[in-house]
């Protein structure tokens, strides 16, 4: 059966003529296929719109993360951070926010001091009779309520001694003369004693009910209260101890100095009594005072007028700034309009603790001629940071304390419906400024434009590169920053800044 290459089907021809050239092709493709293939490449990209040669380049075109299109933001300016990453910037909720349009106050910083306040900061407890002192309840730096019982004195003041004994004797005359009067009465009427003796004998009367009065005034002149004369009047005895009481800031009433026999509060220990609550009731507007000098002790002599100890109340307090020269004219419309100031106070780390919405009190009136400054105060509302009265140790610590440095940032300019960030929300490159956008999972850089910064704040030029309600990294922008140099391949040089 020899058949001839002529003879066969027409088919089979054709399917031997592709097997043929196939082969061929397979056999010298080293030469056809690499520009085969390019010219196939370029005949596909001219009907590819542009974003798609955009999205071969990214290893992530096509993909949704969690929602954001990364199609919608440049890998250049984006970063996409840990939650590691961003705690150790301290990035939490609290620090992504949306921006909201504020009023800037541009403001001066000048130098202050917090300080006591004239008049009601300092209380000086003074004894108002000679004597020794028998009895020390107060010990240096406790606290104490108005009404607590600081000192015990024997009087040994011989004026005072004088007085309370011509009262006595007085008092025992007075009761006489009443007797003999109520004796009389009844004689004159049966007409066995002439009228003009019981006339004499009320004369008598009067004269010393006088002189009593006036030795009760006298007693007054002394130091002792209306009721400290009622008690000698009604026990006939003198006045032998002073119980010297802590005084009221606001009110000075007669329960400062006491009768040895009034009920009263030690300071060492705290007798819980029903009375002692009802006084603490109605002292509740005082607050605790502090004994912060105490200059006597048990057995010492005194004079009338003597310091006995200086109560401190730290309730309410002043900040003095010192106004330079310059700042006197802007200071002073501050105070006219009512501008609120803030305290800095330093805290450890290099950071500032703000008090916002402090009042302007008033401005001094004479210039320091030695440091040229003028000096200002603003009110300083004061709190307790620990209470150990209720545990037994009458003990307490106030947050703000006479001395404390600090700076206070004084408004002179309002600047309405302005982007204000804080200035760790900027980054800085050169001439450039860069905020962080969230945009998803992911924070953008945008640049900005910086029209005013200050130490703490930086205003944002409302120019339609950041819009309200968009939200934005509020702090830790300058390590974003570095983050997005490594990532580009722009990591700081380690030798920069070192001489070798």
């Amino acid at each position: 059966m020899n058949l001839r290459f002529s003879q066969l089907p027409l088919k089979w021809l054709g399917i031997i003529a592709v097997l043929a050239l196939l082969g061929a092709g397979w056999m010298t493709q080293a030469y056809w296929l690499p520009t085969a293939s390019g010219f196939v490449q370029q005949t596909i990209g001219l009907f590819r719109p542009h974003h798609q040669s955009e999205e071969e380049e990214d290893p992530h075109a096509g993909h949704d993360h969690e929602g954001h299109d990364h199609a919608g933001h440049d890998e250049g300016n984006s970063l996409e951070l840990s939650q590691q990453a961003l705690r150790n910037i301290g990035l939490s909720e609290q620090y992504i926010q949306p921006i909201v349009l504020d009023t800037y106050d541009k403001t001066i910083t000048i130098p202050a001091v917090v300080a006591e306040k004239p008049g009601r900061s300092r209380v000086q407890v003074a004894t108002p009779m000679t004597g020794v002192v028998t009895h020390v309840h107060a010990v240096e730096g406790e606290a104490v309520k108005p009404g607590t019982l600081l000192f015990k004195i024997r009087l040994t003041h011989e004026d005072l001694v004088q007085t309370q004994t011509d009262f006595l004797r007085t008092l025992g005359e007075l009761d006489v003369e009443e007797r003999e009067i109520e004796r009389l009465q009844g004689v004159t009427n049966s007409g066995a004693v002439a009228g003009k003796v019981l006339l004499d004998r009320k004369y008598e009367r009067d004269k010393l009910t006088a002189m009593l009065k006036a030795q009760r005034e006298a007693m007054k002149m002394h130091g002792l209260s209306e009721e400290h004369v009622d008690k000698i009047e009604e026990d006939r005895q003198l006045l032998r101890e002073l119980q010297v009481f802590a005084p009221s800031i606001d009110e000075h009433g007669e329960e400062e100095i006491n009768l040895a026999q009034q009920p009263f509060t030690t300071v060492a220990y705290q007798d819980r009594r029903e009375q002692v609550r009802e006084q603490e009731t109605e002292r509740k507007k005082d607050g605790p005072l502090i004994i912060q000098d105490l200059q006597v002790h048990k057995g010492q002599s005194v004079q009338s007028g003597e310091t006995l100890c200086i109560l401190v109340d730290y309730q309410e307090l002043y900040i003095e700034g010192l106004a330079f020269e310059q700042d006197i004219s802007q200071l002073r419309m501050a105070s006219q309009k009512g501008w609120k100031v803030e305290a800095l106070f330093e805290e450890p780390g290099s950071r500032s603790r703000i008090v916002k919405d402090l009042e302007i009190a008033y401005l001094s009136n004479q210039v320091n001629p030695d440091t040229r400054a003028l000096p200002f105060y603003v009110h300083l509302p004061n709190k307790i940071t620990k209470d150990r009265r209720d545990a037994g140790d009458p003990y307490i610590e106030w947050q703000y304390l006479p001395g404390q440095r600090l700076q206070l940032r004084v408004p002179v300019e309002k600047w309405k419906e302005q982007i204000v960030l804080p200035i760790e929300a900027v980054a800085k490159e050169g001439a450039e400024y860069f905020i962080f956008q969230q945009n998803g999972d992911h924070f953008d850089r945008v640049p900005v434009h910086v029209t005013y910064r200050d130490q703490h704040t930086a205003v944002i030029a409302n120019d339609g590169s950041l819009y309200p309600g968009d939200v934005v990294a509020m702090r830790g922008a300058h390590q974003m920053q570095m983050a997005l140099k490594n990532k580009a391949g722009g990591a700081v040089d380690p030798h920069a800044g070192h001489n070798h």
